[in-house]
């Protein structure tokens, strides 16, 4: 069972820099912690009326794949010890605005919504131009 909470969202102005943090509780078919190294584990975002879409993701060795709207801006990362992974958003844009969720996935990556099946309730990022 996977437990996930975003945080660090927030009203930024055009430009600007958020960092969003996702904090992961694993727990095993037995009750005892279970390891976050064994997930890949996503951001995606959800703008009114719109789909879901991946931001981005990372590998439990820490390999990422990016959407194109977030290459050279976001940068995903995690502490598998600390059960934690981020998104360290820049030069944010009024486009960026969206509710941000953390996701996670037993096994190998991948970069489709319905592959991942762990969220969290996400987190709201406003963008002002």
């Amino acid at each position: 069972q996977v437990q996930l909470v975003e945080s660090g969202g927030g009203l930024v102005q055009a430009g600007g820099s958020l960092r969003l943090s996702c904090a992961a509780s694993i727990r095993t078919l037995l009750g005892s912690s279970g390891l976050i190294s064994n997930y890949a584990m996503g951001w995606f975002r959800q703008a009114p009326g719109k789909e879901r879409e991946l931001v981005a993701i990372i590998t439990g060795s820490g390999s990422t794949n990016y959407a194109d709207s977030a290459k050279g801006r976001f940068t995903i990362s995690r502490d598998n010890a600390k059960k934690m992974v981020y998104l360290q958003m820049t030069s944010l844009k009024p486009e960026d605005t969206a509710v941000y969720y953390c996701a996670a996935r037993l096994g190998p990556p991948a970069l489709s919504v319905a592959d991942f099946g762990s969220w969290g309730r996400g987190t709201q990022v406003t963008v002002s131009s």
